[in-house]
């Protein structure tokens, strides 16, 4: 069937610290690339206690190290935070030290709010030269030409592949035009997920990274041994799109039963606007989610989100999820 991945929220909860958390991270990941998952991501996101990647280069090193041969890599890096020179020496250095395993998503957003762009330095206008820092960001890991007088140091040479993030037309667009992979973030921003599918694969140029259109697209699974338990974790994600729009983003929380209780009309309709794609429920539920996702986009590969609190049954879930996608995934894209 579909090839899987996994984007991994590296959640603090009220139970673990954030050392419990990038463990518990490293742990999936070992566990993943038994199960057969292709890639394994986290992403970087700032200020926020209950999420701890913001370090994303030094996590992914942790994760590898812990990991044999499942790619590791990041779903994304905000470019607009970074020079491009830093990411290419930070990613250089992770291929260097993993090499044929580490994968680089970029985004477009500051993943975080204005205060904080503020104190990395960075400005909000810095989103208008995405395409510019991607193309600068690619030859950094190209081979050192003649002349070149600047070099990230020991990204040359290293190709490290490349992904376009996005939420909306806009990373589709360029994905397209730069004949890269594009991953869509359906799990969160859903609404324009087949519009921009449709226009990646139409404006398709091929690079030299990838001959053809592959699409990634990200969903929340949560599985569990009946649909009614599966229900109940979900909670613990439902609180948190919830916390969000209160302006309240914490540590992740256990699973309650009655989510009704916890969330307005209002915050329901907002949070499941946002969680309208998730896959919740048994094995069967989620086998027969995955075949009309996959039937409706015609996804090359799914990159799972499962916000499950209790670390075995977030472990037990990912193992269900694995099991339901029989046979075996798809080849990966090629990258020459």
């Amino acid at each position: 069937m579909v090839a899987l991945s996994i984007l991994d929220l590296v959640r603090v909860t009220e139970e673990t610290n954030a050392r419990g958390a990038l463990d518990n991270a490293r742990d999936l990941a070992a566990h993943a690339e038994r199960w057969g998952y292709c890639r394994f991501w986290v992403a970087e996101h700032h200020n926020m206690p209950g999420i701890a990647s913001a370090a994303t280069a030094v996590v992914i090193a942790h994760i590898a190290a812990g990991s044999q041969h499942i790619r590791v890599g990041a779903g994304g890096i905000m470019l607009p935070n970074h020079a491009p020179i830093v990411i290419a020496e930070q990613f250089g250095t992770l291929a260097r030290l993993y090499p044929g395993r580490i994968d680089l998503g970029l985004g477009r957003a500051p993943g975080t709010d204005q205060i904080t762009v503020q104190a990395l330095r960075r400005s909000l206008a810095t989103a208008d030269e995405f395409p510019q820092d991607v193309l600068e960001l690619q030859a950094y890991f190209a081979p050192v030409q003649p002349g070149q007088r600047v070099q990230a140091v020991p990204a040359a040479g290293t190709d490290v592949p490349l992904w376009i993030l996005g939420s909306s037309t806009y990373g589709a667009q360029l994905a397209a035009a730069l004949g890269l992979p594009y991953a869509f973030a359906s799990h969160f921003a859903p609404e324009q997920l087949l519009p921009a599918l449709e226009i990646y694969r139409r404006q398709f140029k091929p690079s030299a990274q990838l001959e053809r259109p592959y699409v990634m697209v990200g969903v929340n699974i949560i599985a569990a041994q009946t649909d009614h338990e599966a229900r109940r974790l979900a909670t613990t994600q439902q609180m948190s799109f919830t916390n969000i729009f209160r302006g309240a983003r914490g540590l992740s929380r256990p699973p309650i039963d009655d989510i009704e209780a916890y969330w307005t009309p209002r915050e329901k309709m907002q949070a499941m606007r946002m969680l309208e794609r998730s896959i919740v429920g048994s094995p069967a539920t989620v086998e027969a989610g995955i075949d009309a996702l996959v039937a409706e986009t015609g996804a090359d590969e799914l990159m799972i989100v499962s916000d499950v609190y209790d670390h075995a049954l977030r472990l037990r879930a990912f193992e269900m999820i694995a099991a339901a996608n029989k046979p075996a995934g798809q080849p990966l894209p090629r990258e020459t």
